[in-house]
């Protein structure tokens, strides 16, 4: 199938519809920038990436599971050890959670290290009389309502490979610590966790966990084969980013020695709703590299056009190399996801689905604070658990925007917080996250729901 398709270059792309690109006033100085770029050194490696894809592939035949979380966009100013170290710390708690709970390995993917770039409904923004292009994001403009640092600025896309560059690289220095080591697992603790309403419930797991540890330790009397006391236990920690500016994946695009084109930038790129057109820039740019990638679905996608987006994206129906993340709203999913499942199997598409179950729960509320209810988060992901279940499919990861930080910008969860809340540690720029002990709480949710869908489908064969 994949002998039909057009040629394919990392430039392909700009003969294509493109939305969601910034204007730049000065192309030359684009142009120069982005030659720049292309000179750089990779961010990733091909083996990393395809690693993932093996990942990936495990968790869409039910054998692991994935946990996409971060940032809605990074700021360069969280290039800096605390912030990185507490968005891991509250990814490894909830791997933690889920790996004790699903009783499967789990792929654990920041959003991380690129994240600098956000679609936005409208160009421009106006406050009191005065019209400016929208901020978009780090890699593209600033958010101070001012000409200068609202107009778009090639040099920020030499200031995000910087930056994504020095979170990787800490990122991995952390790893080679054994900072992700299962038996290190008291190091993870954040001080805002420990005094949830959730935390007996989570040290019941580690005390657990720890337990498993101690016995594995006995049971190898001391001499396991690589003859350490007992073996480490962990796992790499991905990254993945919105593939939004094409020009910035486009310089990081490289051919590998087997003449396979590979975004360099990030191990998972994936294409935004508002980007996943048939005819689009980024599904021509994202059919041509060899990542593992993922698409955004919505409401508006049908199984038609999604089958054909199938086509373009994962030709050859590839184990791990397409996923899907739904994100429909939980008034929405009930009737949008199931055509779209159905058709997805009667085509015996090998893909991973994913559940975003905050995008499409994003509220106003009366004093104009863009927040989402966690009520609304839970029963999306419920649904989609049991919509995958009753038409024999499978739900194998999630994707929440989150932070390991002590936010209030989402309402409800365990320590019920209130709209009044949300103007105390509102600081997201674009979408409010879930913080820390939201984040948590989600993780033993999901559990929860396994352990639920479960008991019901053994109910229901004893019938």
């Amino acid at each position: 199938m994949k002998d039909n398709l057009p040629f394919w270059s990392p430039d392909s792309w700009q003969s294509f519809e493109v939305v969601q690109q910034a204007s730049y006033p000065d192309l030359p100085q684009l142009e120069s920038v982005i030659k720049e770029l292309g000179s750089l050194p990779p961010l990733v490696s091909v083996q990393e990436i395809d690693d993932l894809k093996q990942k990936l592939a495990s968790a869409a035949r039910g054998e692991s599971f994935v946990l996409q979380g971060g940032d809605c966009a990074e700021l360069f100013s969280d290039c800096n050890a605390q912030a990185i170290t507490d968005k891991l710390k509250i990814l490894l708690q909830m791997s933690l959670v889920l790996v004790y709970g699903l009783n499967r390995p789990v792929t654990k993917i920041g959003r991380m290290a690129g994240q600098y770039a956000k679609p936005r409904s409208a160009d421009t923004e106006t406050i009191d009389g005065l019209t400016l292009p929208c901020y978009r994001g780090d890699l593209i403009n600033g958010a101070e309502f001012s000409k200068e640092l609202r107009t778009p600025d090639p040099k920020r896309l030499l200031k995000g490979y910087s930056f994504a560059s020095l979170t990787l690289n800490y990122i991995r220095t952390l790893i080679e610590n054994k900072f992700a080591d299962f038996s290190k697992i008291e190091s993870w603790d954040l001080d805002f966790v420990a005094h949830s309403p959730l935390a007996h419930d989570y040290h019941e797991i580690l005390d657990k966990v720890h337990g498993s540890i101690d016995l594995l330790k006995n049971l190898s009397q001391g001499s396991l084969t690589n003859g350490n006391t007992i073996a480490s236990v962990q796992d790499k920690i991905f990254t993945c980013h919105e593939a939004l500016h094409l020009h910035y994946e486009q310089a990081l695009t490289r051919k590998s020695e087997d003449d396979r084109w590979y975004n360099l930038s990030t191990h998972l790129p994936w294409i935004g709703m508002r980007t996943a057109m048939e005819n689009s820039a980024h599904v021509e740019y994202m059919r041509g590299i060899a990542n593992p990638i993922a698409v955004k679905i919505g409401s508006k996608v049908t199984p038609a056009e999604l089958l054909k987006l199938c086509d373009l994206l994962d030709p050859d129906n590839s184990p791990g190399r397409l996923t899907l993340i739904s994100r429909f709203g939980r008034q929405h999913i009930g009737q949008n996801l199931p055509p779209l499942i159905e058709a997805v199997k009667r085509e015996k598409r090998e893909l991973l689905w994913c559940s975003d179950p905050m995008h499409g729960n994003t509220a106003t509320t009366q004093s104009g604070i863009k927040t989402r209810r966690f009520d609304d988060i839970i029963s999306e992901l419920t649904q989609a658990f049991e919509i995958h279940q009753r038409l024999d499919s499978h739900l194998g990861g999630v994707h929440f925007e989150l932070t390991g930080e002590h936010v209030t910008e989402c309402v409800g969860g365990a320590r019920g917080l209130t709209e009044l809340d949300l103007e105390r540690a509102y600081k997201s720029l674009v979408d409010p996250r879930l913080n820390a002990d939201q984040s948590l709480e989600m993780a033993m949710q999901i559990v929860k729901l396994n352990q639920q869908l479960k008991l019901k489908s053994a109910f229901s064969d004893t019938e």
